[in-house]
């Protein structure tokens, strides 16, 4: 087996579909109900400047902003055609005309920035809440009766624990989110495809592994994980003081999470991978097996950012013949 190594690109689930992103390229592949892929391809200019974000330990929090910008456009972009297809009863075979056209367009220029950015600061104040704060006061109402800090701490990290695997498996039981997680597969599995040296087609895409470290489920986990080592070192008898450093330090734990998650994507030291398993266990809540068609439209995206015949090229003049 070839020397695995890190290709850049990365990606996420859609409705029916895959972004794909290399650099500052990207792509979105949608399967449509009339069975045909659209593609919408674009430069991501991202909301925090690049030299912000490529500042080790500083840049997690601002890459995960980012990251959560474009995920929210494009997946805007791709419900729009299935909101469409409900307005309109989903007729096959309908003449295209001028209002087709503008909906397109419409389509192309995605969520407004206003409309994003609230959408983003939503969605980060509902995780802020659910997965850190919640637990937290959860574990104070126990000081009525536990003097321990330590057992305290404890019950908080479990509770963290059980509301985070709770929410990804309770989410997995709808139909809809079912097939996002298909998709979720297939793009990790293009990945892994093109990582391990072969050749980007479906045959390959199928048999490769669905789940890889680098991804934003293993990320979370990592937060989960550095945010209950570091409150296990940092106590302080204020209940106001035990909130603000929470606070305070959601940056520094996103900052350390991501540096072990880019090392962990592009390392094969037994540790990392030690160090990987708790977010690839995860992982098996929130990927599904593709079929066929979900890695047709993943090896699509993935081609539209991604001259992975070239990485091949190159993967092969490092370690020799490939597979």
């Amino acid at each position: 087996m070839s020397k695995k190594r890190y290709s850049g690109i990365g990606g996420q689930a859609v409705m029916e579909g895959i972004m794909m992103r290399n650099k500052e390229k990207y792509s979105v592949a949608v399967r449509k109900s009339d069975g045909e892929i659209e593609v919408m391809t674009g430069t991501y200019e991202p909301p925090i400047p690049e030299k912000i974000t490529s500042l080790p330990f500083i840049r997690g929090t601002f890459v995960m902003i980012n990251s959560l910008v474009l995920g929210m456009k494009t997946l805007g972009w791709s419900a729009e055609f299935f909101e469409e297809d409900e307005e309109e009863g989903t007729v096959k075979g309908t003449e295209k005309g001028a209002d087709d056209t503008s909906k397109k367009e419409d389509k192309e220029k995605g969520i407004s920035p206003l409309m994003m950015g609230l959408t983003v600061c939503f969605s980060l104040v509902l995780s802020l809440g659910l997965f850190m704060f919640l637990p937290y006061f959860l574990s104070e109402l126990l000081r009525n009766v536990v003097k321990s800090n330590t057992l305290i701490l404890i019950f908080e990290a479990l509770l963290k624990l059980i509301i985070f695997v709770a929410y990804v498996a309770a989410i997995s039981l709808m139909d809809d989110i079912k097939r996002v997680y298909m998709y979720h597969g297939a793009e990790h599995k293009c990945i892994n495809c093109v990582e391990n040296g072969m050749e980007l087609n479906v045959e390959n895409v199928m048999k490769s592994d669905r789940l890889h470290p680098r991804c934003g489920t293993s990320f979370m986990v990592f937060v989960l994980i550095v945010s209950i080592i570091l409150f296990m070192f940092i106590r302080t008898d204020s209940r106001l003081m035990r909130f603000a450093i929470r606070l305070v330090l959601i940056p520094v734990i996103a900052g350390i999470s991501y540096e072990i998650i880019r090392w962990a994507g592009s390392s094969s030291n037994p540790i990392v991978k030690i160090l990987s398993m708790p977010g690839l266990c995860v992982q098996k809540l929130t990927t599904r097996e593709p079929d066929e068609k979900m890695a047709e439209v993943a090896i699509r995206a993935v081609e539209e950012v991604f001259d992975w015949r070239a990485y091949l090229q190159e993967l092969k003049g490092e370690n020799g013949e490939l597979p």
